[in-house]
């Protein structure tokens, strides 16, 4: 066990500049911890249900989540990380091309946590990591035992 437990980013986009441009936004954010890119579903799922270092079995990470994936709907992916009760409270963060009231409304009932629309507006994304800042500080893996 290292002393202090570093939340990973995991981001699921299959949209290579995108993922780049997000990943320049949270360099700009002054956010350095470790992202791991996938470009579907399927790999993504299994890194975070099944991977020794994915988020169900290793602890906290932050889930940014491309709703239009080849494989699968990010929809699909945000219920079954919700319905997990290994990951259920890992924050995440939407990123999708659509502004359709109804997809985001959905996304919420989900547990959504932030919803963001893609191109990327960087003030907008900027204010979105500056929350996330507060939520990575918050769920680093506490040093007390016990206390809550």
């Amino acid at each position: 066990m290292n002393d202090h437990h570093s939340v990973s980013i995991v981001m699921i986009e299959d949209d290579e500049g995108h993922a780049r441009l997000i990943e320049k936004n949270i360099r700009r954010a002054g956010i350095l911890n470790d992202i791991n890119h996938f470009t579907d579903g399927t790999r993504a799922l299994d890194y975070l249900f099944n991977h020794r270092n994915g988020p169900a079995l290793n602890g906290p990470a932050l889930i940014l989540l491309d709703l239009n994936l080849p494989d699968m709907s990010g929809a699909d992916i945000l219920a079954k990380i919700k319905g997990s009760p290994a990951l259920k409270r890992t924050p995440v963060v939407v990123l999708t091309t659509t502004d359709d009231k109804v997809e985001i409304e959905r996304c919420y009932d989900l547990g959504a946590n932030i919803y963001i629309t893609k191109p990327v507006n960087y003030e907008s994304f900027a204010q979105a990591i500056r929350q996330l800042g507060l939520f990575l500080s918050v769920i680093q893996v506490p040093d007390i035992e016990g206390e809550d």
